[in-house]
């Protein structure tokens, strides 16, 4: 009969990172379930063991094998990651919190490519192999100055310290990394997330910034033509822009929403 050192193998991972609780709550699992795995009283589905490989940058079959061998496989496969482990450990974070804020966002923020306005866009954050995928995309239209450009991102999410931390990159040309911290409103029961965007501005020499955005949740099955046509470059008067956005992108007197890096 075949040996079974999986719950051996698994407490030597574990004894490898900094707390069995932080494992739990950067993969994603039950502290209770995962306590079974560990003692032997239970066995992770396909799913949940392919997601406890990758976050110790190994192969599910590599739990199979005896516990000398598992020692030098896993010891071997942590190297040259050391640099990558901090960054790839904080995703997805808190999935468990994140998990509430799922679902599809109108999307709104001031940019120095475009004064005096607002532009709206929308986003998605769905769950996929236990991390939070980000998708967004952004539509500009401008008649006079006959541009017409729409615009992809993908990225992935993570949740620290009651934030919401993004990063995301175009999907098809330059590898441009945009950055998104975003935080629940304490009065407005989760409908908006508001914080700050990082970029580059494609029509100011490419000139770094950093400027407020807010995100309108509209669930999970919203009327994704009508979300759509949302999109765009708005004025600071439209009707079409909620108060509580208008609030809090637009500034005070003496005051920046958006700040540029010379």
């Amino acid at each position: 009969m075949e040996q079974d050192y999986f719950s051996e193998n698994l407490r030597f991972a574990c004894s490898q990172r900094h707390s069995v609780s932080q494992i739990c709550r950067d993969i994603g699992l039950n502290r209770q379930q995962f306590n079974r795995y560990i003692n032997g009283g239970a066995h992770p589905s396909p799913f949940n063991l392919g997601r406890i490989a990758q976050y110790f940058y190994i192969h599910p079959s590599d739990f199979k094998a005896s516990n000398s061998v598992f020692k030098s496989r896993f010891l071997k496969a942590q190297q040259g990651n050391t640099s990558k482990d901090r960054i790839n450990e904080g995703f997805p974070g808190d999935i468990r919190s994140l998990r509430r804020y799922l679902g599809y966002y109108q999307t709104y923020y001031l940019s120095p490519s475009w004064p005096e306005t607002i532009v709206c866009s929308c986003a998605f954050l769905e769950e996929k192999n236990g991390l939070i995928i980000s998708k967004s995309l952004e539509r500009i239209s401008h008649r006079q100055l006959n541009i017409k450009k729409i615009t992809k991102y993908n990225g992935k999410a993570t949740f620290l310290r009651d934030r919401i931390f993004l990063v995301e990159t175009e999907s098809t040309g330059d590898p441009i990394v945009t950055q998104i911290i975003l935080k629940p409103f304490q009065d407005q029961n989760d409908k908006y997330l508001k914080g700050l965007c990082t970029g580059i501005s494609w029509r100011s020499n490419d000139v770094p910034y950093a400027t407020r955005m807010i995100w309108r949740h509209l669930g999970s099955f919203p009327d994704k033509r009508e979300m759509l046509g949302r999109c765009g470059i708005l004025p600071h008067s439209s009707r079409r822009i909620a108060p509580t956005v208008k609030k809090y992108l637009l500034p005070k007197e003496g005051e920046s929403a958006t700040v540029v890096v010379p």
